[in-house]
């Protein structure tokens, strides 16, 4: 088949959703499908272009025998809710002419857009009806709700109504919706989508990769750890995290001279909460590591750390939990009970409220106290990456259900 997939992010960006399009796109053009991706130029997540990719204007490679288009996009240096609507809008529009090429010329059996952004939904949209092509959509977050629990804009008025309004038509349009939990599809069908058109689509865990393991990481040496227990945050620092949290919950942590917090990312809040952090001893800061090293670096920690924004925990489902899972280690999230990543950690780690650092900082210490209960919760969690959040199972699931829908 000719598939056509539109997504804004894409591989070489190491976190978020970039490395699961990759991961999506290979694995299409490994089953024999011809592949077109229309995408932007890698920006995230630092939240600039990479100077490799600037020039020229529009850019066509081959990655893995997928063809691959990028486009110019802006990229805010800080992203607040207006400047993500013009950098959404900015894809959308620099898109518009690779996709009816890819419409007119490529000709599509199947129109697979991701969202964020579902501003290029229209689009991608327009591209299927010329070309007489079924449409999926793919939701790794609901970005309006998302924006409206974290402050990016206001939950009431105009500007709220048009945004329900628009995901509720967009997701409509298509003929195939997916998500990455039973959750977020529960919430698509509340959406409007009709349930037949409702398919889980997680995202996997590196579990060959990353693997738990006794030998000490080499980052202990590198950044002069020593034999502290180490609570670990490694991912994007956006606002959806709520990783204000984690400063106060070290503060509190601060007369334990045997824990030390390491936040290591990159994001727009870095700065900001590098600020918050001042003066405090137990919480360093680093640079987002390669990819390659992702299995020692988790292996660092004693602890990871998920912390989530209140009311976003079922609007989104960070890909770095398959990881902290596959790792071995025990996690302590913040979210609410009954939550889609409640339940993900719930026997592979602790749950506290959003926003209680008090909770959070002794769910730390009791599990740093109990070094049993820790590696009965690591191995539990283990265990359920490999049973939930195998790639191989994943994508197998995926393209039975993409030829099925395109046949």
């Amino acid at each position: 088949m000719r598939i056509l997939v539109l997504g804004l992010n894409h591989a070489p960006e190491p976190v978020g959703i970039g490395p699961y399009t990759a991961g999506m796109v290979a694995a299409l053009a490994a089953a024999g499908h011809q592949v077109r991706l229309v995408t932007a130029k890698p920006y995230y997540p630092g939240w600039r272009v990479d100077p490799a990719a600037a020039r020229p204007f529009y850019r066509r490679e081959w990655e893995e025998s997928v063809d691959v288009w990028r486009c110019p996009l802006y990229v805010p240096r800080t992203p607040s809710g207006a400047r993500r609507i013009a950098h959404h809008l900015s894809f959308a529009l620099a898109a518009l002419a690779p996709m009816l090429v890819a419409a007119a010329r490529f000709r599509p059996d199947l129109v697979l857009t991701i969202a964020p952004s579902l501003l290029s939904v229209p689009l991608a949209r327009l591209a299927a009806w010329l070309a007489q092509a079924r449409l999926w959509i793919h939701v790794q977050d609901f970005e309006v709700e998302a924006a409206f629990a974290t402050g990016l804009l206001e939950g009431a008025g105009c500007i709220a109504r048009v945004a329900r309004r628009f995901e509720r038509a967009s997701l409509g349009s298509a003929q195939q919706v997916s998500s990455i939990s039973p959750q977020m599809c529960r919430r698509l069908e509340q959406k409007g989508v009709l349930p037949d058109c409702v398919t889980e689509f997680r995202n996997w865990a590196d579990t060959d990769r990353v693997t738990p393991t006794a030998h000490a990481s080499g980052y202990r040496s590198e950044w002069g750890l020593g034999n502290r227990h180490v609570a670990l945050y490694s991912g994007n620092i956006g606002n959806k995290q709520g990783i204000e949290i984690l400063v106060e919950v070290a503060r509190r942590l601060a007369a334990r001279e045997d824990i030390v917090f390491v936040v290591c990312g990159e994001g727009p809040h870095r700065a900001q909460l590098e600020a918050r952090a001042a003066g405090l001893s137990n919480l360093q800061f680093r640079p987002l590591q390669p990819a390659e090293h992702m299995g020692a670096l988790l292996a660092l920690a004693s602890v990871h750390l998920l912390p989530q924004c209140a009311g976003a925990a079922d609007l989104v489902l960070p890909s770095k939990l398959g990881n902290m899972l596959a790792s071995g280690r025990p996690i302590v999230a913040t979210a609410a009970p009954g939550t889609g990543i409640a339940q993900e950690v719930a026997g592979c780690g602790l749950v506290t409220p959003p926003g209680d650092a008090a909770a959070m900082a002794a769910a730390i210490g009791s599990l740093i106290d109990d070094g049993q209960r820790a590696a009965a919760l690591g191995a539990a969690g283990r265990q359920r990456a490999e049973a939930c959040w195998s790639r191989s199972t994943i994508l197998d699931g995926f393209l039975q259900r993409v030829e099925a829908l395109a046949g």
